[in-house]
């Protein structure tokens, strides 16, 4: 299990290094260990999600994975969830977790799903399935989830702009979202009130004076990508700076972006999901494998005494194996 979602090495793979050392295990025998290991392991998995969703901001992405279609004599394109609670950048001591959730497409039940227990902050780029989460209901007035849009999804748009055609515009907008970030870095681990204070200091004003030029750029490019990059920022301005008016927030998503890239290094060598209960065993060893590097516990060594026990452990006493609370 190491072997394929940590390190990225396929099972049909794993059979042929077995083989030359003059084991033979047909890749279907470890598939089928690996699928009663992820059984197994379910009330773990599910007690990382419960963790996950109870945090006040929570960070989501997605990203697609081809599946095995029998019958078709083709793939189709699954999607690997995540939701991500990392409190660290302001100085919580919860420990952080990542959460991850196959399906077998993108539909805005699929959102919900993964987020139906969340309540408080997303952090999330602009998928439209997420809108839903921060309609507020008529009866209460509040929303399930309030939006906490991505300046890293903005700024790069605005990259993109610059590198395919140099435009000193988009060049002096890089540069003031550059100095946002630089704030940020500045205030990392520091107390929600801290950071909120420096923000109210400097990011604002420098906010304020960012929407103006978006404002005025947009005026001069009219159509086109550029002007679209700018749209986008200008449509989700209040989302984008919602992270000023709380100390808990981020000015990004990069959380679950760095929970989504070993999905893609996977993705690179395995090629594909054999099957949609392929996928879910995939999310649940990532859900387990991830959270505990975010931990900084060695996987292999927390799959080994968590195996070796949760057959005999209460479910009740799920907590004491959680990955900060093992004794390896």
């Amino acid at each position: 299990m190491i072997a394929k979602y940590c390190d990225h090495l396929p099972l049909y793979r794993q059979s042929a290094i077995y083989a030359r050392d003059g084991v033979d295990i047909d890749r279907s025998t470890l598939a089928g260990w690996v699928g009663r290991m992820s059984f197994l392991l379910d009330p773990l998995v599910e007690a990382i999600r419960l963790h996950v969703c109870a945090g006040i901001a929570i960070h989501a992405d997605d990203t697609p994975v081809p599946v095995l279609d029998p019958g078709r004599g083709k793939t189709k394109t699954g999607r690997l969830w995540v939701a991500v609670r990392d409190e660290r950048p302001w100085g919580s001591s919860v420990p952080p977790a990542a959460f991850y959730r196959y399906s077998p497409d993108r539909k805005k039940e699929q959102a919900r799903a993964l987020l139906k227990d969340c309540r408080g902050f997303l952090h999330a780029d602009a998928y439209a399935g997420f809108n839903q989460l921060y309609k507020r209901n008529p009866l209460t007035g509040t929303a399930h989830l309030v939006e906490v849009a991505c300046w890293a999804h903005a700024r790069r748009q605005i990259y993109d702009v610059h590198v395919k055609t140099s435009s000193p515009a988009a060049y002096l907008l890089l540069q003031k979202i550059g100095e946002l970030f630089a704030i940020e870095a500045d205030i990392r681990g520091r107390s929600p009130e801290e950071r909120l204070a420096v923000r109210t200091a400097l990011s604002v004003p420098l906010l304020a004076a960012l929407k103006t030029e978006y404002e005025k750029t947009l005026g001069i490019v009219g159509k086109g990508t550029f002007a679209k990059a700018l749209r986008y920022a200008l449509t989700l301005w209040d989302a984008l700076t919602r992270y000023t008016t709380d100390g808990r927030l981020d000015i990004c998503n990069n959380a679950a972006e760095r929970a989504i890239r070993p999905l893609a290094l996977g993705r690179k060598n395995w090629l594909f999901c054999g099957s949609d209960s392929g996928g879910e065993r995939a999310a649940k060893m990532y859900t387990l494998i991830e959270t505990a590097k975010l931990n900084d516990i060695d996987p292999e060594a927390y799959l080994r005494a968590v195996i070796a026990r949760i057959a005999d452990h209460k479910t009740k006493s799920i907590d004491q194996i959680m990955p900060w609370n093992i004794v390896l």
